[in-house]
């Protein structure tokens, strides 16, 4: 099957991300609140889980019907046994252009030189803030800088590109935007910052919370000059910044104060095989099922074609105050 897709709001199928597990080993408030996702939290049992074979199918069906790039997600990937010949496998796929993977980085220095080898193209890292308190604050007491430092170094070392991301929470982290700033553009490495978002309902999700975009640019503003600059390619969602004085930049994600749902082209697998058609989304669909009910490729292309083409997403553009309190998937569990 060889068909570009586009959905109801002629939005093609072209980013995928893939969630490899729903475990994790920080806590951040607005992922895995530590309150809801505690000791007690029963996980997805192993046996629901697609299998590097299940996820193999499901890639090529969708890399058929127009995907270019794979992002592997969490929960925390790293935590996946067997991650590494699931990259190299994914690798091996013609028709996608780019493979990348989000971490919190703890785990790179372990993994960082085999993913490359692997096939793996880039690295997205998490990082809240380098004061330790601050951190702690973001990430529901666990890790320290240092250790997501080391690891940035360690995927450094190991050849591969990366991009450093910051959630900001308005009374929380929002004094680390400078020393963020300072520390990423100093070693040339992109600092995106993105505004505190209403995924799932257990981070408890309020407006208040919210430091804008613009506030955000008019902090780094006190010490940085900058201008916009062009997007790299049509959907993507980081509005692009480069430092006047040095070949480096910065990047704001505002699905908040500005939308990006026209331009939305992403679909995103749960680590049980179901399908998001949004972010913000209440219910997936079933695509183990499919996939274990013993369906040829055609079939499952086609299946995930219909999904495609029915949609007709844009929570971003049509949030208010009632659309908070709906139910939505949870951001560890569909991967962010």
């Amino acid at each position: 099957m060889d068909e570009l897709i586009t959905d109801q709001l002629g939005r093609p199928l072209r980013d995928l991300r893939i969630s490899v597990t729903d475990q994790c080993n920080f806590r951040c408030a607005y992922c895995m609140p530590k309150e809801v996702f505690g000791p007690d939290y029963a996980f997805l049992p192993k046996v629901e889980i697609l299998t590097n074979d299940e996820i193999l199918t499901l890639a090529h069906s969708f890399a058929e019907l127009g995907i270019e790039k794979i992002r592997l997600t969490g929960g925390e990937p790293l935590l996946r046994k067997d991650l590494i010949s699931l990259v190299a496998r994914l690798a091996k796929l013609a028709l996608v252009k780019d493979l990348s993977l989000t971490t919190n980085g703890t785990m790179l220095p372990r993994f960082a030189k085999d993913l490359k080898e692997s096939g793996l193209s880039r690295i997205n890292v998490s990082l809240d803030g380098l004061d330790p308190i601050v951190f702690k604050r973001m990430s529901g007491g666990r890790g320290e800088p240092k250790a997501v430092l080391d690891g940035i170094e360690a995927a450094r070392k190991a050849g591969l590109e990366i991009k450093v991301n910051m959630v900001v929470k308005k009374g929380v982290n929002e004094g680390e935007i400078l020393p963020m700033v300072r520390y990423f553009r100093d070693r040339r490495i992109t600092l995106r910052f993105i505004e505190y978002m209403d995924v799932g309902n257990s981070n408890q999700w309020s407006s208040n919370d919210v430091l804008s975009a613009r506030e955000i640019l008019d902090t780094i503003e006190k010490e940085f000059k900058f201008q916009p600059i062009d997007p790299n390619y049509k959907g993507e969602v980081a509005a692009r910044y480069r430092y006047s004085d040095i070949p480096a930049e910065f990047g704001l994600i505002n699905s908040i104060t500005k939308p990006f749902c026209s331009d939305c082209n992403r679909a995103r697998l749960s680590a049980d095989g179901q399908l998001f058609t949004c972010l913000f989304a209440a219910s997936g669909h079933d695509l183990k099922s499919v996939v274990r009910s013993g369906a040829s490729q055609l079939e499952l292309t086609e299946y995930i074609s219909r999904i495609w083409k029915a949609r007709k997403d844009r929570y971003s553009e049509e949030r208010s105050a009632t659309t908070g309190s709906k139910k939505k998937i949870e951001m560890s569990y569909i991967g962010g």
